[in-house]
């Protein structure tokens, strides 16, 4: 499939330097824009230490769905941030991500759901995103597959989308090693030193390097990196799994980033075909990537209801990836009150790519104690030590 992920043509190191300013844990999109950000910003001295290839875990799989549809202002904002970094990516930092700004469209059952939404959409309006609530006739226009049943409204936001992630980071770290910075694939961190409260060393299996900052960007695995200098990162991983249709003839429609709210399901355009996900309920916690056919059951008696034809449609491939998902499926993003030199941002329970943009601004300002454009004091991983979790994300895919 045109989807799998390259690895990067930046330059990649199989030994780290001995000494160097800053070293990001994570070749993903959110290492990778940190990389970028900070190297734009004139730091100098980065090494990404990544396990595998670059966007190996989950940037590689191709979900891509960008939006700034959330219920809370923080994320509303890192979101909208984010899409208008990815619209002015072809130019900074300079690399076609496959951008498609068709909309995202969450389709309701309840009229619960719809009170829900409809203030959110509020929200969202008086911070510039021009999301609507429709009817359920306006929703199968936009999304010919739906079946009217059982529909209750929806909610359109017409300037979101989807693109490709393995592009993205390809095109942060293409950039950034332009500006010099250095990336450890296939290196995997085993331990770290620190020496009174800060992070001194990291060590690898193909070395160790002496630093001035750590920024764990791990995804999933930030868990085990913030438990090697005793900084608690409650990330679990759960698997989440999605197919691709077989060329579709005649071609399918043009259609928005489509959500059932109910039942998680969505789809949207890939390529010739389309693209199908649900996260499945009864998924335990672990590091499984393997791909189930048997998941498509769960996927095809959900669509039977919502967009009956999806069902019937024949599949051709599938991925599994994870989604670093935090006790209120909101990040984590901050510098350890205990040891100040170590920074993260991970926990992004599905909205990583999405969010990447803003975060690698946001970590940028951080590490050059500067005041980010948000504040994220909310985010931090201490909330849940302290009582001040979010609310639920309730937009949540």
């Amino acid at each position: 499939m045109s989807f799998s992920s390259r690895p990067s043509t930046a330059p990649a190191f199989r030994t780290l330097p001995p000494v160097a300013d800053v070293v990001i844990v994570g070749g993903g999109v959110m290492g990778a824009s940190i990389a970028f950000h900070l190297a734009e910003a004139g730091v100098r001295d980065i090494v990404v230490v990544e396990c595998g290839e670059l966007a190996c875990g989950s940037s590689g799989k191709p979900i891509g769905g960008i939006r700034a549809h959330f219920s809370d202002p923080l994320n509303i904002e890192l979101g909208n941030r984010s899409l208008r970094a990815y619209r002015d990516f072809p130019q900074r930092p300079g690399a076609d991500i496959r951008l498609d700004t068709v909309g995202y469209l969450f389709v309701l059952t309840s009229e619960r759901q719809a009170v829900e939404f409809a203030e959110s959409v509020r929200l969202q309006n008086s911070m510039g995103v021009p999301s609507r609530m429709i009817d359920a006739d306006e929703a199968r226009r936009l999304c010919p597959y739906l079946s009217a049943e059982g529909l209750v409204a929806a909610v359109h936001s017409p300037t979101d989308g989807h693109a490709r992630p393995g592009l993205a980071v390809r095109g942060y770290a293409d950039a950034a090693a332009l500006a010099g910075v250095r990336f450890a694939t296939h290196t995997r961190v085993t331990g770290m030193d620190t020496t009174g409260d800060r992070v001194s060393a990291v060590h690898t299996d193909r070395g160790s390097v002496t630093c001035s900052t750590v920024i764990c960007a791990a995804g999933a695995w930030s868990g085990q990196i913030g438990a090697m200098v005793g900084v608690d990162l409650p990330v679990r991983p759960v698997r989440r799994q999605l197919a691709f249709t077989e060329r579709l003839s005649p071609a399918a429609p043009r259609i928005p980033f489509t959500i059932d709210f109910t039942s998680s399901a969505y789809f949207h355009n890939s390529d010739d075909g389309l693209l199908f996900g649900l996260a499945d309920p009864r998924q335990a916690d672990g590091f499984d990537t393997t791909w189930t056919p048997g998941w498509l059951d769960l996927f095809r008696d959900v669509v039977r209801h919502r967009a009956p034809a999806l069902a019937e449609m024949p599949l051709a491939d599938g991925w599994a990836g994870l989604y670093e998902v935090t006790p209120d499926h909101n990040a984590l993003i901050g510098r350890s009150g205990d040891l100040p030199n170590f920074l993260y941002a991970t926990g992004f329970s599905g909205h990583g790519f999405l969010q990447a943009p803003a975060v690698g601004e946001i970590v940028r300002d951080l590490h050059l104690e500067r005041e980010p454009c948000v504040d994220i004091a909310p985010m931090s991983a201490d909330r849940f030590r302290t009582g001040a979790a979010f609310r639920p994300e309730t937009h949540v895919v």
